[in-house]
């Protein structure tokens, strides 16, 4: 991954990635994520793309801390309700359920403890 740092202008720390230079992981076919950020404890950000017609295998099971996910197009599917484009899920740590999307989704996920 392709991070740069800021330390002038007032943004010390600051760390950017542009999408397109973020390193693709297939998790299960159909499904990628590219990650964009980790911090202390594990945090961590990424992009999670989900193609049309794919589900996540086996139950996704938060933890250590919660999943937070903002669905930044398409419809994605938890298993039990459909979350269109400009949704935003909390999922508490030990909360679970089943990723998938009969329309294909971009979500982006971020980890605040992992």
């Amino acid at each position: 991954m392709t991070t740069q740092e800021n330390a002038g202008n007032g943004q010390a720390g600051y760390v950017w990635t542009a999408l397109a230079d973020a390193p693709v992981h297939e998790i299960f076919p159909g499904i990628r994520a590219r990650p964009l950020w980790s911090g202390e404890n594990g945090a961590k950000a990424q992009v999670l793309e989900m193609d049309p017609q794919t589900c996540w295998e086996g139950i996704d099971v938060h933890g250590p801390g919660p999943e937070e996910v903002f669905v930044v197009s398409g419809v994605f599917n938890d298993g039990e309700r459909d979350y269109p484009a400009g949704s935003f899920i909390h999922a508490p740590a030990g909360s679970w359920h089943v990723p998938q999307t009969t329309t294909g989704c971009t979500l982006f996920v971020f980890y605040p403890e992992g």
